[in-house]
């Protein structure tokens, strides 16, 4: 987990925490604070699952930049190593046709 999803976990666990100790300080009947803790842990989950969501997300989007990325990279490399070996061959080609003459006449 990176830094900032450190930072946003213990943050949301702070404030869920927070929230919890202010309904039961608060001076109200049981029930009603019950029900405002079950909406507000409601609320926490909500948030937390979009966050999981845009997390998903997000990582699917590097992935497939990742992988975008990597097929260009090959895609280069094989070009390189073709245009490498075309030149080797024309360089050998020009040496052959410059040790044969060297050959025949001896």
């Amino acid at each position: 987990m990176s830094d900032n999803g450190k930072v946003l976990s213990a943050l949301l666990l702070g404030a869920a925490a927070g929230a919890v100790l202010g309904l039961l300080m608060a001076p109200d009947k049981g029930s009603n604070t019950r029900k405002r803790i079950q909406d507000g842990a409601a609320e926490l989950i909500d948030e937390l699952t979009e966050k999981i969501k845009e997390g998903k997300e997000a990582i699917n989007d590097l992935k497939e930049k990742a992988t975008n990325t990597a097929a260009d990279l090959k895609n280069k490399a094989m070009s390189k190593a073709e245009q490498m070996k075309a030149d080797a061959e024309e360089e050998m080609n020009g040496v052959k046709q410059r040790v044969k003459p060297a050959a025949h006449s001896n």
